[in-house]
């Protein structure tokens, strides 16, 4: 599976409508060097490197170019967004890039129409971010014993967050300890996230609904202005 890092600390290009007026500029995904190759894109845009707040839109691709089909307030990191390749573990921000979305998950149940894989999260469901474990950056069920619980998400105890969630695919595929885990689009909490990107909990809902695997989502991280340079990762 293909997946992509910005090269620079920012991902999005020129500021502007998220739709395309006349005369005004083009969508927003039409501005990115590359959406993943699918129809389907979620855009996770923040005004600067150093934002705890921004807007997540979701785009369907057709005959006729990129259209917005819904959008939402979001947060990001307590410390702001940080460029992918480069991101340390434990430092509160949320990787700039273009990623898949390998599976959901959550407390409850799936929306209806929900047709991504979807995983329920149960007691002895843990997210392992522990370097020194074989299985870091991957859920684990029941919790192994070279994945230390205080380096590890409980999952089922962030009621709020992980009530339904996408997995970002950020340093996933081929995890590069100290980069970090447990990189999700959630519910939203009290407040700025831990480097995940989160939205109100109806948005959630209606983006898991949206979402089809077959289109080839993608979520595009980063902030209203900088290069719109991405390689292949």
């Amino acid at each position: 599976m293909r997946r992509f890092l910005v090269t620079a600390s920012v991902l999005l290009a020129l500021a502007g409508s998220l739709a395309a007026r006349p005369g005004g500029p083009p969508p927003l995904p039409e501005r990115l060097a590359d959406t993943g190759g699918g129809t389907q894109l979620i855009t996770a845009e923040a005004p600067r490197t150093d934002s705890t707040t921004g807007t997540v839109t979701w785009w369907d691709r057709g005959r006729s170019g990129w259209v917005a089909g819904g959008s939402a307030p979001a947060r990001f990191g307590a410390n702001g967004l940080a460029e992918g390749l480069t991101r340390v573990q434990g430092t509160n921000t949320t990787p700039t890039g273009l990623y898949d979305l390998p599976y959901a998950f959550g407390i409850e149940a799936a929306p209806p129409g929900t047709r991504f894989p979807y995983r329920r999260v149960g007691e002895s469901s843990w997210w392992c971010q522990d370097n020194a474990s074989r299985h870091y950056n991957r859920w684990v069920d029941p919790r192994p014993d070279d994945c230390r619980a205080d380096e590890a998400e409980h999952l089922v105890t962030y009621a709020t967050q992980y009530a339904r969630a996408l997995v970002i695919g950020f340093n996933y595929h081929r995890p590069v300890r100290g980069r970090g885990a447990g990189i999700f689009l959630h519910v939203d909490g009290k407040g700025p996230t831990a480097g995940c990107v989160s939205v109100p909990a109806a948005a959630m809902g209606r983006i898991l609904a949206w979402a089809d695997p077959a289109r080839r989502p993608h979520i595009a991280v980063g902030t209203a202005s900088g290069p719109t340079a991405i390689t292949r990762y």
